[in-house]
């Protein structure tokens, strides 16, 4: 074979205007050019992928981001679809199922040999994965400890997701084939399965729903796991349950449009449905452009998801100091910036690779706290709906980004700029909404809607008082929830 340099290779292929060899254009006889029809891979990290199997490249590049689309627009719908089931059939049913239906599709697409076939299975992959697994998973997490332990809990869970990114890059290094590669992806939610009897259900959820009795237990039984002496007296919390839930008997129906029905959940919820795009496109988008950064892919990934992990630990730190609204906001304008200034640096220089992972840095941190966030300003009725929203939002831009990659033909700096310009108007725009530090979760939707009215970092800042939240006007909002009244001692 002829080297890459060798005269033969230059009198048969065109140079680009940067000086490298064309990808898909070859000269022909009478020295004109034309597409290739055939192709030779670069095999120094890998030699068996679907984008080498079905010729992903030059004018079928796009069916490859087609593919990464179609992936999130099955988070996308499952996020909204199955995040309105967790809030009206419990957090565990719609987990259980979804980790089951998971660990079967994520297997079988290892074994889909045609390329629309092999985009409805990913579709319906993500649906039960990102979305079915991942997110009623989270807000059980949430509501299953009280104020104090929130921040620790939630942004520990976001380590699983880092970790994941190692591990996606370890087997990629260690395993050629890509049906074994799938396969031993798609194992890895074999331990999900085992959730089906060791897991409870959300006290939260359960006693929204009036069914006290049932919270009540699975706080005992809480209690007497860490060797705890104290006794909830299961009378009077049974009955106060009961008087609760009549308070608020229309709460348990409520739906995902309730987020939208009254003026301050209705801003809320779109100015966190925007946070949520913001992140998800910067966080994607840098996480994609580690193909276009010099060196071993597999490493670069793999540090991609290590750097998370300083993140979180100055999130689990900082969070419950700073407050979410004023942390999450500096990161992700820090992290639009370097996405920003990253795009002005020549592509692969030491600077440009440092200010990439600095840029994911701030913004898996960002990312970590949206959810944190959105567990605590919403009800306890509609959380799932509302992160599941938001998540939507993400898995959207998600969809969205390998798509505005694509216009790195006409500009490479066109992808990274939209990037860093979104992030630094929704972190700007958070500045706006409420901090949640140390506020008891909202339960009904009435809570939900005079949470934290009135109540914006510009307000603070000039000494302004918000409109007082629920928690300090009826502490029995999450008072009576046995959980919260166990915290301290659980």
């Amino acid at each position: 074979m002829a080297r890459w340099n060798s005269t033969e290779i230059l009198e048969s292929i065109p140079l680009t205007l940067t000086g490298g060899l064309h990808n898909c254009l070859v000269y022909t006889e009478d020295n004109d050019t034309a597409a290739c029809t055939k192709w030779v891979y670069d095999s120094k990290y890998r030699t068996s992928s679907r984008a080498i199997e079905w010729d992903l490249v030059c004018d079928q590049r796009w069916k490859g981001a087609l593919a990464q689309t179609i992936y999130m627009l099955g988070v996308f719908t499952g996020a909204v679809y199955l995040g309105g089931l967790a809030d009206k059939y419990g957090r565990k049913t719609v987990f259980c199922w979804s980790a089951v239906l998971q660990l079967i599709l994520g297997i079988a697409v290892a074994f889909i040999p045609e390329y629309w076939s092999f985009l409805v299975g990913t579709f319906f992959y993500a649906l039960f994965g990102s979305a079915g697994a991942y997110i009623p998973a989270f807000v059980l997490t949430m509501e299953i400890v009280g104020p104090k332990k929130r921040t620790s809990c939630g942004v520990a869970f976001q380590c699983a997701f880092a970790l994941g990114i190692v591990l996606v890059a370890s087997w990629g290094a260690i395993i050629d084939n890509r049906v074994i590669l799938q396969v031993v992806y798609g194992l890895h939610s074999v331990i999900l399965i085992p959730h089906i009897w060791i897991m409870d259900e959300s006290p939260r959820w359960l006693w929204a729903q009036g069914r006290a009795k049932e919270a009540v237990d699975i706080v005992q039984k809480a209690l007497k796991f860490n060797k705890s002496d104290e006794v909830l007296d299961r009378a009077d919390l049974v009955s106060k349950g009961k008087v609760e839930a009549s308070k608020g008997s229309d709460d348990p129906k409520a739906s995902l449009i309730d987020l939208f029905r009254t003026p301050n959940l209705r801003i809320k919820t779109i100015n966190v449905c925007l946070a949520w795009f913001a992140n998800s496109l910067v966080y994607y988008g840098l996480t994609l452009s580690t193909g276009k950064l010099e060196g071993n892919p597999y490493l670069i990934t793999a540090v991609f998801g290590l750097v998370e992990f300083p993140s979180y630990a100055f999130v689990i730190y900082f969070l419950d100091i700073w407050g979410r609204r004023a942390l999450m906001s500096s990161m992700m304008i820090i992290g639009g910036g370097a996405c920003i200034v990253a795009t002005f640096l020549p592509s692969g220089s030491m600077v440009s690779t440092v200010i990439v992972i600095g840029g994911k840095l701030f913004i898996a941190g960002s990312f970590a706290i949206i959810y944190n966030y959105s567990a605590e300003l919403f009800p306890t009725v509609v959380r799932n709906s509302a992160i599941g929203l938001g998540s939507m939002f993400a898995r959207l831009s998600g969809a969205l980004t390998p798509l505005i990659t694509l216009l790195d033909s006409f500009d490479p700096k066109i992808p990274a700029v939209t990037f860093g310009f979104v992030a630094l108007i929704s972190g700007f725009l958070c500045l706006f909404l409420p901090e949640t530090m140390n506020q008891p979760m909202p339960q009904s939707l009435n809570d939900g809607e005079t949470f934290g009215r009135g109540d914006t970092c510009f307000g603070s800042c000039l000494g302004k008082k918000g409109n007082k939240t629920y928690a300090a006007d009826e502490k029995t909002a999450e008072a009576m929830v046995p959980l919260d009244n166990m915290s301290k001692r659980v």
